[in-house]
């Protein structure tokens, strides 16, 4: 049976449309101060446990690329919340790292940054879950279950990338070739020492201006 999603309306067959009314609701909590940058070459403000790296590469290369430690879930919980600061309306991020990496907690910390206060769950057996009740539409995708990549247009999830809204997508080679390319892929790692690490590169225009945006708002002061 072939799944739609729509955005802006209620979907279909194996997709979780989840709302104001979600009997799993739960208060959110205010979202913590952003995770600090370090710019190359500049000097650290204000640092906080979670040390970020911010990287601008030279004037003819497009990338962006910075990484940081996070030291538990609270730490991932808190750079979602500051990433979501940064989201603009529309924006395909992949989320790469092995099982129980950390995805769905940094997506979880993405949707209170937004000011989604309901129960956020792994898309692994739905295909996609989707948020409406936040400031910007999110769709949480995950193909760890298919068996060939067409499994991505039969089920219909073509259609969720339409129109705004932040595509957090997981096991993305699984649907290659049909999957929108990533303007940000995330790379979550178990670190040697503990924790995780977490790196960002920046694959589009809209990616490189989310980073930028993101190392703006950590140092208002134009640090």
């Amino acid at each position: 049976m072939a799944t739609r999603c729509h955005p802006g309306r209620k979907t279909g067959f194996g997709v979780i449309q989840i709302g104001a009314g979600n009997p799993d609701s739960v208060k959110t909590e205010l979202a913590p101060p952003l995770p600090d940058f370090v710019c190359q070459g500049l000097e650290r403000i204000a640092p906080t446990e979670e040390n970020i790296v911010f990287t601008t590469h030279s004037s003819d290369d497009n990338r962006s690329t910075a990484w940081t430690h996070l030291a538990d879930e609270n730490a991932t919980l808190s750079t979602g919340e500051g990433l979501a600061q940064a989201l603009p309306p529309r924006l395909t991020i992949y989320l790469q790292g092995d099982l129980g990496a950390g995805k769905t907690t940094l997506t979880r910390g993405l949707l209170r940054g937004l000011g989604y206060s309901g129960r956020v769950k792994s898309p692994t057996y739905t295909l996609v879950e989707s948020y409406k009740d936040s400031r910007i539409a999110v769709y949480h995708f995950d193909f760890y279950r298919f068996t060939h990549a067409e499994e991505f247009l039969e089920a219909g999830l073509d259609e969720c990338f339409e129109g705004d809204g932040v595509r957090l997508v997981e096991w993305a080679e699984r649907a290659m070739p049909f999957l929108p390319p990533a303007d940000l892929e995330i790379i979550l790692r178990v670190a040697p020492g503990g924790g995780r690490e977490l790196h960002w590169n920046a694959r589009s225009e809209e990616g490189r201006t989310c980073l930028k945006r993101l190392h703006t708002l950590s140092h208002p002061g134009g640090n």
